[in-house]
């Protein structure tokens, strides 16, 4: 089982390396972009160093990955799929550096990043989320299957404030159901 990396035609969702710290801040380092996530904000290169070394190798119960784009080999992104005990369930997200928003990329690597979970991880589903004010991480959820479960407090360290977090599910079967539309 290949856990270092997941490959789609223009990306490949990879182990992240030490040498993508500069990539990763400079994605991270946007408002835009860490106020729908659960970082600090302003984000740092001590955080990004300390978040590589941490995701440096996949396991069977934590698969970090950095989206890099093929043919520039940038770090425009990243995405986890990660076993949470306290649930019992499969968990994890997916963000990108705002200029490469709007290109497509987004459902390129979230069918890629749901196969691998379905496919060679072999969960059956998947939890999720997404701030209550992030309409394009709902769209893109959507698009690719999940389903509302309800709604939760969350911290935006980006806001320093309490949010909702609408909590959403992706089964398996809903997510081929959806694809293959």
């Amino acid at each position: 089982m290949d856990l270092s990396k997941i490959e789609t035609d223009r990306l490949l969702l990879r182990e992240w390396k030490i040498e993508d710290a500069e990539d990763l801040l400079e994605g991270l380092c946007d408002f835009d972009v860490t106020k729908n996530l659960t970082i600090p904000y302003p984000y740092t290169k001590e955080h990004a160093i300390n978040f590589i070394n941490a995701h440096i190798k996949n396991t069977v119960k934590d698969c970090t990955f950095a989206i890099v784009l093929k043919e520039t080999n940038k770090v425009i992104g990243g995405t986890s799929i990660e076993y949470y005990e306290d649930i019992n369930q499969y968990k994890g997200g997916i963000w990108f550096n705002k200029k490469y928003i709007g290109k497509g990329f987004g459902t390129e690597a979230w069918i890629a990043r749901a196969k691998f979970a379905f496919e060679v991880l072999k969960v059956n589903e998947l939890v999720n989320g997404f701030f209550e004010f992030n309409n394009a991480s709902k769209h893109m959820q959507e698009k690719v299957g999940y389903k509302i479960t309800g709604k939760k407090k969350n911290y935006s360290p980006a806001l320093k404030q309490e949010v909702v977090e609408i909590t959403t599910l992706l089964t398996k079967e809903d997510f081929y159901n959806k694809i293959k539309k």
